[in-house]
């Protein structure tokens, strides 16, 4: 059998009906893409620096040290298994169907919430480029909850049609979209640093944001990180594609690390550099709207919606790779008839080479989604804070299970093939700090706020508390109709099922 891949797929059970034309561009591309560093940093700046001041900048290194060590144990799983739906697999691996539905689960639950949160950037952007994209109301933020919903349910509508029609078409716009968005990030950086006013001593400045915190200013940055711990994740998806790339175990560890690190280095410069060039730090605009304003405050209005342009251009190949991630973890446990209507679910479109109904379902309901939240003018930071919750919880139940292998002797795999990507005598601290960083995160971002959950009146104590009452309530009656109903059916179908060889059948 050849080692592209389809080894490792029959260890799984698995037959592998996804087609294998993604290059080592693309998996690197669909990583970047993900994780999106002018999506996440302009969506969420606005928060960053009303909650924390210039000084939230901090909070950039840090989050990326901790996904680090996460994106680092991925990397060595992704170098041995490179599956689709790569968090429900490698969850399967290492410990037990029930732990691996669970993982499952919260990264498609998480994925479906992505799409809606990161669609939501849209708002954040087109309006400032031009008034023609405020459809509903006047743009002073009574209702851009309804008009955010408005272009995020477009967007959707777009995504889910071009994954439908397969994997080459989403490849193309995904790798074109990421060059353009690549590109203009490094001229961005350039255009700002003609602009400065400032010293790099800026982000010691708080701008009093610190007062009123039972904590100080630690309680006023905790919450300004969550703008950062936004942005870098959804390194996985270039795993998660392995099923349809070529010589996927060289390619998958590489565009997982590179992804995060080009996102940490070129974010963390505009953010920086943005800062060094606005003209007033004071200025309200930095807290409402962002560095969408500084854009047009520094570089001119001309040069400012030219680069606004581009964040759009970021924001629509951002939601693409999400939902096709989000179709493939949908896929990956559909064809283990672990989710309802499995055999509908896992069925590839011989036509397009790519599962057509999941990506149907998953847009539907990240659109259903963000007309549920219509009306909630917390909506942007209520809809992401949710996103990142269910993404770090359906991380830990990966690389925590990978922790107790390697204590018990059974990480890494004494079978696997010399010279694939291994953290070797690092393993462990690395796999240790992953936890403590995931497990820290995931307080952090459920914490119930006021400033996240419930920022304007009416305060009510359930919204308040509405990540850790979401996150419990899908969790565990997730777990209930798997426990109760799916788990009783589940196994691989039979399309899906890898060919049983004479000398097994003997046995």
């Amino acid at each position: 059998m050849s080692d592209t891949g389809d080894r490792e797929l029959s260890e799984f059970g698995y037959t592998n009906q996804l087609k294998r034309t993604l290059g080592s561009f693309h998996t690197f591309a669909a990583g970047i893409s993900y994780i999106s560093v002018l999506t996440g940093v302009f969506q969420l700046s606005y928060l960053g620096l009303s909650e924390g001041g210039p000084a939230y900048w901090w909070s950039w290194p840090m989050v990326f040290g901790g996904q680090l060590m996460v994106a680092l144990c991925f990397a060595e799983l992704a170098a041995q298994y490179p599956v689709a739906g790569s968090v429900y697999n490698w969850a399967k691996k290492l410990s037990n169907p029930h732990l691996a539905w669970m993982a499952g689960w919260m990264m498609l639950l998480a994925s479906i919430v992505s799409i809606s949160a990161t669609a939501l950037a849209y708002q954040r952007t087109l309006p400032q480029i031009t008034s023609f994209f405020q459809f509903i109301g006047d743009g002073t933020g009574t209702s851009d909850a309804a008009n955010g919903v408005l272009l995020a349910g477009i967007l959707i509508v777009f995504t889910t049609l071009v994954n439908a029609f397969g994997v080459k078409l989403m490849a193309r716009i995904n790798s074109a979209g990421v060059f353009i968005e690549l590109l203009f990030a490094v001229l961005l950086v350039v255009f700002l640093v003609f602009h400065f006013v400032r010293g790099p001593g800026v982000v010691t400045e708080t701008n009093g944001t610190g007062a009123g915190h039972s904590a100080g200013y630690l309680g006023a940055f905790l919450i300004a990180g969550i703008a950062s711990s936004y942005v870098m994740y959804g390194f996985d998806t270039a795993a998660s594609l392995g099923e349809e790339s070529v010589n996927p175990h060289r390619n998958a560890p590489k565009a997982i690390l590179r992804a995060l690190v080009a996102s940490f280095v070129l974010g963390g410069l505009i953010i920086l550099f943005a800062l060094m060039a606005v003209g007033d730090l004071n200025a309200p605009e930095l807290g409402t709207v962002g560095l969408q304003f500084v854009l047009t405050d520094a570089l001119g209005p001309a040069i400012g919606r030219v680069f606004l342009f581009v964040v759009f251009i970021a924001i629509t190949v951002c939601v693409l790779a999400v939902h096709t991630a989000a179709i493939r973890i949908a896929f990956a446990m559909a064809r283990d008839n672990a989710l309802p209507g499995g055999s509908k679910l896992a069925r590839v479109n011989k036509k397009t080479g790519t599962p057509v109904l999941p990506a149907v379902v998953i847009g539907v309901l990240a659109i259903a989604l963000l007309l549920l939240n219509i009306n909630s003018t917390q909506i942007f930071s209520a809809v992401t804070s949710l996103a990142i919750i269910l993404i770090y919880l359906s991380y830990l139940l990966v690389t925590v299970p990978m922790l107790v292998r390697r204590l018990r002797g059974g990480w890494p795999r004494k079978d696997a093939p010399a010279g694939r990507f291994s953290l070797g005598r690092w393993g462990l601290p690395v796999n240790v700090l992953a936890i403590l960083w995931g497990g820290a995160m995931t307080i952090n971002l459920a914490w119930p706020r006021n400033e996240i959950y419930n920022a304007s009146p009416p305060f009510h104590w359930y919204l308040r508390w509405i990540s850790v009452l979401f996150v419990g309530v899908f969790a565990a009656g997730g777990f209930a109709y798997y426990w109760f109903v799916q788990r009783h059916k589940i196994g691989v179908l039979a399309d899906h099922a890898a060919p049983v060889s004479e000398e097994e059948v003997s046995r």
